[in-house]
């Protein structure tokens, strides 16, 4: 029971140790939990990648670091913004794995208008954890193409008695592009299935190479969305269900994202440059045609360094792409052969055969559509190395109708002049050095000589009969 004594103390200015506990419990809870809430509160980010050509080791590359940089800012969703006529398929199937593992939902979004995921581009957009399309757009045209199109692809008239069996059976009869097709049809199904996309389409797709527009596709299942802006997306996404790998389902939250780009850094530029097939068909010739010169005049180091850097630029790049390595084997051999012909003239033979080899090897260097070289760049080179065959071989036969003009053969025939008057065995000038000389008859300073014949260092000689007017 407290006495009336403590009251003045109770209602005094002065806090009282509860009351001060309870202010620093307060202050220290709001230090404490105070920054998280508040940074909770602050918008997500969506990462924007935006990919513009065909699918190769560059873009996958560029996919993969802009996903692992999405994934150390703890950013809540990827958008990659696709316009493709397809690529190669094994930088395809990397982009595919890194989405399918990526613990961020990933959305493929077709745009702007006007753009296409053709081939290896409707891949990637079944393979999304969410697929939308912006108007005007399309999709499809999934066939695995090799290089020289679809070989062994019946053509039977309508009416035939295979024209049934070839409505069922679309695969063409070549064993290797059957099993290509078999492939693609089984892998692009299992990306349907994976997200509840249409299968059926998917396979026709692959199958009969058909394509739909985004309306068409949003109709048929075959994408989620069809969105005119990137705003707009996230917008439409807002609530959505995804299921990531494992099976796991995520709802998701969209609405106030702000949306981030990741543009190509300087390696990825570099890179895309690099493995273009172009580029390097001209490095790896630059590289061996400079480090022949290199080593055929020794000395020179410029051919070698240039030739040198070229030559492991290609190789690096080489084994980035999926190349044939016949058709590598028979680009150096047809080089190897062009340029022995310089040193080993054979009338040709070794010109054009290794001109033949050149183009052939050009041409099937690159096994995929859509990454060949240039037919016009193979042309080219091949004209000028032929070109040069042809020269080399035109001044080999030109200087082996001239008359020779070093060592004896070139001394008998000269003119010389008597250095002092001898009969017998004297001195000669001639072509600006001395000589020992032989004559049948007296000779006197001044005159002028022929040599007719030469023994080791002694020239036999003969007054030259000079002309009376």
């Amino acid at each position: 029971m407290h006495t009336g004594q403590d009251l003045p103390l109770q209602n005094s200015g002065q806090p009282g140790p509860c009351n001060r506990s309870i202010f620093l419990f307060v202050l220290f809870s709001i230090l404490i939990f105070g920054h998280p809430v508040l940074a909770d509160s602050s918008p997500g980010t969506a990462v924007l990648v935006e990919v513009r050509g065909a699918i190769a080791p560059a873009v996958a590359d560029y996919f993969e670091q802009s996903l692992s940089k999405a994934q150390e800012a703890k950013a809540e969703l990827v958008i990659l913004q696709l316009d493709t006529p397809g690529g190669f398929d094994h930088s395809m199937r990397l982009i595919i794995k890194q989405i399918l593992n990526s613990p961020i939902p990933v959305i493929t979004y077709i745009a702007p208008g006007g753009s296409r995921a053709a081939s290896a581009g409707t891949y990637i957009l079944y393979a999304s954890h969410l697929a939308v399309m912006a108007p005007t757009t399309n999709l499809g045209a999934a066939t695995p193409i090799r290089v020289g199109g679809l070989p062994g692809m019946p053509e039977e008239e309508p009416g035939s008695d295979k024209e049934q069996e070839q409505e069922q059976e679309t695969v063409p009869k070549d064993t290797l592009q059957r099993k290509m097709v078999n492939d693609a049809v089984a892998y692009i199904r299992a990306l349907a299935l994976r997200h509840g996309r249409n299968v059926e389409w998917a396979e026709q797709a692959v199958r009969e190479a058909v394509s739909l527009t985004a309306q068409e596709a949003l109709a048929m299942g075959v994408i989620d969305l069809v969105a005119t802006s990137r705003e707009e997306l996230l917008e439409q996404a807002h609530g959505r269900v995804v299921t990531m790998e494992g099976g796991a389902r995520v709802t998701l939250s969209t609405s106030e994202l702000q949306i981030v780009a990741y543009p190509p850094d300087w390696r990825t530029k570099v890179l895309a440059v690099l493995t273009d097939p172009n580029v390097a068909y001209i490095l790896l010739l630059l590289g061996i045609y400079g480090l022949i010169y290199e080593l055929a005049n020794p000395g020179f180091v410029l051919p070698g360094v240039v030739g040198g850097i070229c030559l492991l630029l290609a190789l690096y790049t080489f084994q980035i792409l999926p190349i044939n390595y016949a058709g590598l084997g028979l680009i150096v051999l047809g080089i190897s052969f062009m340029v022995a012909e310089a040193f080993a003239p054979s009338f040709g033979a070794l010109g054009i055969g290794g001109t033949v080899a050149f183009v052939v090897g050009s041409i099937i260097l690159m096994d995929e559509e859509g990454m060949r070289i240039s037919l016009v760049l193979i042309s080219t080179i091949a004209l000028a190395s032929l070109g040069g065959t042809l020269w080399v071989l035109g001044r080999v036969l030109a200087i082996s109708r001239k008359k020779v003009r070093t060592g004896k053969e070139e001394m008998v025939g000269s003119i010389g002049q008597v250095m002092m008057d001898f009969s017998g065995e004297g001195r000669i000038w001639i072509r600006g050095e001395s000589w020992s000389a032989a004559s049948s008859t007296p000779l006197k300073k001044g005159q002028k000589v022929l040599v007719v014949a030469q023994d080791g260092l002694l020239l036999e000689v003969k007054m030259v009969e000079e002309e009376t007017i």
